[in-house]
């Protein structure tokens, strides 16, 4: 059966809301996201990052934090988001985590997701820049989140399965989201052509029947130093500032 569209979503108010989005797991979305709001703010952007994979939430287990105060706490009315969030001196940026390993949020509906969507909302001018780090997958509530960002970065690597999720995520944002701002992250390349194959593969096949191909947001090569800082629990960026990786996750920033 082919998902009903979505009812189309208000703008957010505030703060950019850039949303990372993977059909699939394992292609690094989590590291993406993580990465990404490092390189924001070392951009000199006041940035939130928020752990939305409401089912595998594990940006605090990346990052190495115990968080006080995390997602729940805003979804039950406990808490609003200025006062969940936490900063992190140490990367430049704030977080609302997630629950990791808990389940808490595992199941969660759409009428959830619609309740973040509503919180952030109301975060104002605090931060210039939002990032979702959405849980991967087709379900209603990742794609009213999809609808609802200004910039959804689709994550995508070469391999045929993540193609074909990669193009299902795109073709129900399309429709939930007419017109809306979707581009292709090619991550885990093993060089700049293998990443502009992989893009172009997928461009095509969007030309040929969603109407309009996909923008090329970054291709990021793969590094045998990522593993090692999930491991460590430590932001990529603060271990390899001077990185290749490092310079294509920066090019991927001003390019958003």
């Amino acid at each position: 059966m082919i998902p009903q569209s979505l009812p189309h979503p208000s703008p957010v108010r505030g703060g950019r809301l850039i949303a990372v989005a993977s059909g699939k797991g394992g292609v690094g979305k989590t590291w993406l996201a993580i990465t990404l709001a490092h390189a924001l703010a070392l951009a000199g952007r006041r940035v939130l990052l928020v752990d939305a994979d409401f089912g595998l939430a594990n940006v605090d287990v990346q990052l190495g934090l115990e968080p006080a105060h995390a997602l729940p706490a805003v979804l039950a009315g406990r808490l609003p988001v200025v006062e969940a969030a936490r900063p992190l001196p140490a990367v430049g940026f704030d977080i609302l985590a997630g629950c990791s390993g808990s389940g808490a949020l595992a199941g969660l509906d759409e009428a959830a997701h619609r309740r973040l969507s509503d919180a952030l909302r109301e975060v104002g001018p605090r931060w210039e820049d939002v990032v979702l780090d959405l849980g991967a997958g087709l379900d209603r509530g990742v794609r009213a989140l999809a609808a609802a960002s200004d910039i959804l970065l689709v994550v995508a690597t070469g391999e045929p399965t993540s193609l074909t999720d990669a193009y299902a995520v795109l073709k129900l944002h399309r429709r939930d989201r007419p017109g809306g701002d979707a581009r292709l992250v090619v991550n885990q390349a093993t060089d700049r052509a293998a990443g502009e194959r992989t893009w172009r593969s997928l461009d095509r096949a969007c030309g040929s029947f969603l109407g309009g191909g996909v923008q090329l947001a970054g291709i990021l090569r793969r590094d045998p130093r990522v593993p090692e800082a999930i491991r460590r629990q430590t932001a990529y960026l603060s271990r390899h500032p001077a990185s290749p990786l490092a310079s294509e996750v920066d090019a991927l920033r001003a390019s958003l």
